[in-house]
């Protein structure tokens, strides 16, 4: 699980600047949900969707978006759309390639949402996301899996 400790530029809930792992949310399960970029329609729409969910979905794991954004363009996204969890800056598509490796039968990885259990294995995955119904599938997801009790 080499993806755990690649380390990325990122920005936390309150928008400060960090170098994050996802090794450092080990005993935590996680969403992290690749995007393709800041501010563009169906993006904006999926970030809305995480951000409204939040409070009920952060009581069951951590939340993390990525994309190729730098930490510039995260910042401005995360303070025009009153963003409220962490964001990863992967410049150089090291999370990405490492989680499309890791899921063999994913080629290309464009929108995509993982899930992780405490442990930092891959419980869940999407790779075609639909973005109209995605955050009621990880809710029903969470809802219908033991790993979160």
């Amino acid at each position: 699980m080499h993806y755990l400790n690649i380390e990325l530029n990122g920005i936390d809930e309150n928008g400060e600047e960090k170098k994050y792992k996802l090794s450092d949310f080990q005993g935590r399960n996680i969403i992290i949900y690749f995007y393709p970029q800041d501010d563009t329609p169906v993006c904006t729409q999926q970030a809305h969707d995480f951000r409204d969910s939040f409070e009920e979905l952060s009581k069951k794991a951590v939340i993390i978006g990525v994309s190729k954004d730098d930490i510039k363009s995260h910042k401005e996204f995360r303070n025009r759309h009153n963003l409220n969890f962490i964001m990863l800056s992967d410049r150089e598509n090291k999370l990405k390639s490492a989680f499309q490796e890791h899921s063999k039968y994913i080629t290309n990885l464009h929108r995509g949402t993982f899930i992780l259990n405490k442990t930092g294995e891959i419980i869940k995955y999407w790779d075609k996301v639909d973005a109209d119904e995605h955050i009621e599938e990880i809710k029903d997801f969470i809802k219908n899996n033991n790993t979160f009790d």
